[in-house]
């Protein structure tokens, strides 16, 4: 017994030093918005600072190499998103990292509330409408995105997919310039984020048809699902969860686990991220696991449908 407790006390308490949280977007992103707020509640609840680490560029890929070729100690992880890990995988020849192989999942955290908008003069005002009038007019609807790739491009591809109609995609630099042509007219049809768009569907500038969540989102209950609204099963949803490099001892993931739910539960983590139009999506290891397979197999198809690919 005397050798046991030894032993036990002879183990690193985890953690005992700073950890690195990367997130592939810059300061700013509303990845990093979404990360901030959740590492500095960890950070109160580990007794030890979570330094956001900014490692843009590639899509959110360079980010995830360096995770993935971490020590898997536990002190450097992923704030990942779907793009990098469930879209890109499908969208270029060759990644440094595999998502399946390379990461160990902890926690998915939120889903970003993404509407499908239209310009007002758009001959639609439900997704029935849109689906009729994308198979009948004359001339081609446009729809935008941020570019070829980006979820907005490929929520798009995915209606054309499901619906059978061809609207036709114009990418942009940016989800930005994409927002601004649909307001004036230039393109539209857009699958955007919620928070830029709202107060243009407030003002009505732009109209809402529907989010692509497959239940009704809680900061906007008024507006209905796509699935709802004529195509049964069609779900988009924008999310980002943090991940461990794999081999990380499971210790360790279920300690990050039980913490990062905690943080995700305070009332100024909720607040700060529903005010950013994001929704608390926190699950098991296992199932966040189980979630990824199922987004890669689902986004490959849709890349492959677009024919998009990426450098």
């Amino acid at each position: 017994m005397a050798l046991c407790a030894a032993y036990a006390h002879a183990q690193p308490r985890y953690p005992e030093k700073p950890l690195r949280l990367l997130v592939g977007f810059p300061a700013g992103s509303a990845l990093d918005s979404a990360a901030r707020p959740i590492a500095g509640k960890l950070s109160e609840l580990l007794g030890h600072n979570v330094v956001i680490d900014n490692r843009a560029g590639a899509a959110g890929n360079i980010a995830a190499e360096i995770a993935a070729r971490a020590r898997p100690d536990g002190y450097t992880l992923l704030f990942g998103a779907n793009g990098a890990l469930a879209i890109n995988p499908a969208l270029y020849d060759k990644l440094p990292f595999d998502t399946l192989r390379d990461f160990a999942p902890i926690a998915k955290t939120v889903d970003a509330v993404n509407v499908l908008v239209l310009h007002p003069a758009a001959p639609a005002s439900s997704v029935e409408q849109l689906m009729a009038a994308a198979k009948t007019a004359g001339k081609p609807l446009l729809g935008g995105s941020g570019g070829v790739g980006s979820p907005g491009h490929l929520a798009l591809e995915l209606f054309n997919m499901m619906a059978g109609v061809k609207i036709t995609h114009v990418p942009y630099k940016g989800s930005a310039p994409a927002l601004v042509d649909v307001i004036a007219g230039n393109i539209q049809v857009l699958f955007s984020t919620l928070t830029p768009t709202l107060p243009h569907i407030k003002s009505a500038r732009i109209k809402a048809l529907a989010v692509t969540s497959l239940k009704r989102s809680e900061l906007v209950p008024e507006f209905p699902t796509v699935a709802e609204s004529g195509l049964k099963g069609f779900e988009v949803t924008g999310w980002y969860g943090v991940l461990a490099p794999a081999h990380t001892p499971r210790a360790v993931i279920g300690r990050l686990h039980a913490q990062t739910v905690k943080a995700l539960q305070s009332p100024e983590v909720k607040q700060n991220l529903q005010m950013q139009g994001f929704e608390i999506s926190a699950g098991s290891p296992e199932e966040f696991a189980a979630f990824i397979k199922a987004e890669l197999v689902k986004w490959a198809k849709v890349v492959k449908f677009s024919g998009a690919k990426a450098n």
